[in-house]
């Protein structure tokens, strides 16, 4: 069996999604410092842009960047044709675009579904499946690493959709983890807790009044408590150098899948309580 995986970015072809801001922005900055060449993609073309002019303005290379939605699979299949005839094939594919709505069943509409599936969960798979097969007839190792969250591990009240694809695409690496091996490319799998992004920021709060002063309040926490995306950014990079499955941004989270793994019954006592906090936030319906 060949080497797992790339022990760094340096001298690698790395495509991140999600590339314009946030976590995806963090870590095209952070990786072309350490001197990876780079491939860019998000659905926000002026802020794709900016990240690009950076990296260059820096002394990075950037090789090629596209605006496109991950959710059009026809657009990431074209665009990974055209990466592949210019540059051939990639040594990382970082997952990192994404998005988020909070919502309780009732008050979750058809489209927040669908769209937490389609960008959390499919979109990953459309680059996956254009970008890591030709890795495995290059030969030559690499590394996939996808973003998925602690929603993804715990049980998050309210996050039933938002969870819907970030437990997808933990399934998906946990599956291609093994899967992968034999072909030397390693799966690492990011979960981070609260990111102090505009994801984060302009997260929907379905069916919740946001200038209630108790949503304010809750609001005005969770951001105290989100860290700064190159946290996350640095944990990535480190995660793919010490070939670490799950890769952790926080130790709060750390515990918390700790925790909740061995403590079954009080989790659920106090994630009731939590969901029950939560729902009396609810704008009623005849208000």
């Amino acid at each position: 069996m060949r080497q797992l995986g790339r022990k760094t970015v340096r001298g690698a072809k790395v495509l991140v999604t999600g590339a314009a801001s946030g976590i995806g922005r963090a870590t095209a900055l952070a990786a072309a410092e350490a001197g990876a060449l780079l491939v860019l993609t998000d659905i926000d073309a002026d802020g794709l842009e900016h990240t690009a002019e950076t990296i260059r303005a820096a002394g990075g290379t950037v090789l090629a960047t596209r605006a496109l939605d991950i959710t059009d699979y026809e657009a990431v299949t074209a665009f990974a044709a055209d990466v592949h005839a210019e540059h051939g094939t990639l040594d990382i594919v970082m997952n990192i675009a994404g998005t988020s709505a909070w919502g309780t069943v009732e008050t979750l509409e058809h489209r927040h579904w669908r769209r937490m599936v389609d960008v959390n969960l499919m979109g990953p798979i459309h680059v996956i499946e254009n970008f890591v097969p030709p890795m495995i007839r290059a030969g030559r190792g690499g590394a996939l690493v996808n973003v998925s969250s602690a929603a993804g591990l715990l049980a998050l009240p309210w996050h039933a959709a938002y969870s819907a694809g970030k437990f997808g695409i933990r399934g998906v690496s946990e599956v291609l983890r093994i899967d992968l091996r034999r072909h030397g490319i390693s799966v690492h799998l990011v979960v981070p807790g609260a990111v102090n992004t505009p994801l984060v920021q302009r997260v929907e709060l379905v069916g919740v009044d946001k200038d209630d002063p108790r949503v304010r309040k809750l609001t005005a926490k969770f951001t105290e408590h989100a860290i700064a995306p190159e946290r996350v950014a640095s944990a990535i990079l480190r995660g793919v150098e010490r070939n670490r499955f799950l890769v952790y941004s926080s130790f709060d989270i750390r515990f918390g899948y700790w925790w909740v793994r061995k403590f079954a019954y009080p989790y659920d006592v106090v994630m009731r309580r939590v969901s029950d906090t939560f729902s009396r936030l609810l704008v009623s319906k005849n208000s």
